[in-house]
């Protein structure tokens, strides 16, 4: 799954590395959760003639989507990630995938490799060339009863690379950038013209690298969180502490 990530680059760097434009200002962002929002791209339909503008367009929306036939939200569970294989199938994300497909910039994620530990090894996974990638993404408009709108979404994942799955045997679909542009394309073409991009990232695309605790709270949000440390053995019995639980949102 992908359950926290990371957004640590400048609007301009996003620009570039997306070829977006309509992005709002934000700070370096080290440790995402769900509901929070996020920054998410989707193609921006026909250009006005002579336009020098890009064909995408970048937009703010809530991480957990949100499907419209949805009639109490209280009750519906939080989805933040959705599964590649399926979605073009599930009712949940069928319309989304067919008509709101979207990109969501990252310059990392995060994941624990639980295997029976106590305490739960936390790992930033982050491209080995470092930069900026880009998530493959859903998103969906959710009309509340009171009348006001809500933009939701999702990140697509798919089976982890081999050498990632000991951490984890789920991992973000990764949309490269020659890919961008297909991938957007909702009216040329639909969910079986672009399964073929749904796969995992080649192995060592990402680099993992065990860090502490810190990256568990919410409320940690600096660079700290970075920090390499030592990697802990597989099924090391450490005593549970109150503040190391694993709260993913």
């Amino acid at each position: 799954m992908c359950g926290r990530f990371q957004l640590a680059a400048t609007r301009a760097q996003v620009e570039d590395a997306i070829k977006v434009f309509d992005l709002d200002d934000f700070p370096f962002r080290y440790n995402i959760a769900p509901t929070q929002p996020v920054q998410m791209v989707v193609a921006a339909g026909p250009r006005a003639p002579g336009s020098n503008l890009p064909d995408r367009r970048g937009m703010l929306v809530r991480w957990g989507f949100i499907p419209g036939w949805a009639k109490d939200v209280k009750d519906f569970p939080l989805l933040i990630n959705a599964r590649s294989e399926t979605a073009a199938e599930k009712s949940t994300f069928r319309a989304a995938m067919r008509h709101r497909r979207t990109l969501v910039p990252a310059t990392g994620f995060y994941e624990w490799r639980r295997d029976g530990a106590k305490r739960p090894q936390a790992f930033w996974l982050r491209p080995r060339n470092g930069g900026i990638v880009a998530f493959a993404g859903l998103m969906e408009t959710y009309s509340e009863p009171g009348g006001s709108e809500i933009d939701t979404g999702a990140i697509l994942t798919t089976a982890a690379s081999g050498d990632l799955e000991h951490i984890h045997h789920r991992m973000p679909v990764v949309v490269r950038p020659e890919h961008f542009t297909r991938w957007l394309d909702c009216v040329g073409n639909e969910p079986r013209d672009v399964g073929d991009l749904l796969r995992p990232a080649e192995p060592g695309f990402f680099e993992a690298v065990p860090i502490s605790d810190k990256v568990n709270k919410v409320a940690n949000t600096g660079p700290d969180i970075l920090e390499r440390v030592e990697e802990r053995p597989s099924h090391e019995a450490v005593p549970r502490e109150p503040d190391a639980q694993l709260t993913l949102f």
